[in-house]
């Protein structure tokens, strides 16, 4: 086949994306709100992040998890996002065969990485509520470390697995991706020859691994507030609020993700909109429900401005020792 000549077995240099809507008045709307959020969803999970690492008192296994699922939240906002708002003052949207790549695999990095990663927070608090006694032996500094690097070995190795028949598909006509971002089942439509059940393979896989994962979720929450009720009923429902909002999230990052990935290569029109959930408002939610409704979280960040306004205040006023 003449069209799998070359290096990459590739023809086609860019991709056209459709982005969100055709509309001007819908994408300057857009161009506000996106930036909004992507500045709020940014400098939330940064703030969140230098709290952690200054505050000793939050040198604990379950901020440890939660700082760095804010470092993968802005990763995450960053793959698409910026480019997106970029977009929308253009006229045509247009993307290399490297940056599309790029994004293929940084999106599958990071959600694949955040799922392990949601997972391993359920089970710290899993350990936390249904064995206390043993918390501190489970939950170790080892231990959490390795949630961590397992989290991160697990989105590298599932992105690689998706993008290693990708790259050798031979591209070499049709160029139009009908959303903001590339994304596999929208990509791997565009290739030259009959991959049917190769790609519904590749991509169910994507589907199947996030049912899984939620359900385990599920499980866990369910685990841990039949737990509550049975020991303490008066934390039973300050834990039921908890876990409402931390599902709630979870929901909203796991329900796209299954609905695009367990049904590929139907073209549905809220398959755009549901995009913008895992990629836009699950990384601006996640430093609101997780972490800044954490009351000693709202205490060391007091404790980090009083610091910081009293470092100020001796830096413009010094004390001079009286002669």
């Amino acid at each position: 086949m003449k069209s799998m000549e070359g290096a990459n077995y590739s023809k086609v240099s860019e991709f056209v994306l459709l982005g969100l809507t055709d509309s001007r008045e819908l994408q300057a709307f857009f161009i506000v709100v996106f930036s909004i959020f992507y500045v709020i969803t940014m400098l939330g999970n940064c703030l969140i992040l230098v709290t952690v690492i200054s505050i000793p008192q939050l040198h604990s296994p379950m901020y440890f998890l939660l700082s760095n699922l804010s470092f993968i939240d802005m990763c995450l906002s960053s793959f698409a996002t910026p480019k997106m708002i970029v977009d929308f003052f253009t006229h045509r949207k247009i993307i290399s065969f490297e940056g599309c790549i790029s994004q293929i695999f940084f999106l599958h990095l990071f959600t694949g990485t955040e799922i392990v990663l949601l997972i391993s927070m359920s089970f710290d608090r899993y350990v936390a509520i249904c064995k206390p006694l043993r918390y501190s032996n489970i939950m170790s500094q080892r231990v959490c470390l390795g949630l961590v690097v397992v989290s991160w070995t697990v989105g590298f190795l599932h992105t690689m697995s998706q993008l290693a028949f990708t790259l050798y598909l031979p591209f070499c006509g049709p160029n139009v991706i009908d959303s903001f971002f590339c994304d596999l089942p929208l990509v791997i439509q565009l290739a030259c020859l009959d991959i049917y059940v190769l790609g519904l393979f590749m991509i169910s896989t994507s589907g199947i691994i996030a049912l899984v994962s939620f359900l385990l979720l599920l499980t866990s929450y369910i685990i841990v507030l039949v737990t509550i009720k049975k020991h303490s009923s008066g934390r039973s429902s300050k834990v039921l609020s908890t876990c409402t909002a931390h599902f709630i999230v979870v929901f909203m990052f796991f329900g796209p993700c299954i609905f695009i990935y367990v049904w590929p290569f139907t073209n549905f029109l809220v398959d755009k909109v549901l995009s913008v959930f895992y990629t836009i408002f699950t990384p601006f939610l996640n430093p609101l429900i997780y972490t800044l409704r954490n009351q000693e979280v709202k205490t060391a960040m007091r404790k980090m401005s009083n610091q910081y306004t009293s470092f100020r205040k001796t830096a413009q006023f010094p004390r001079y020792p009286v002669k």
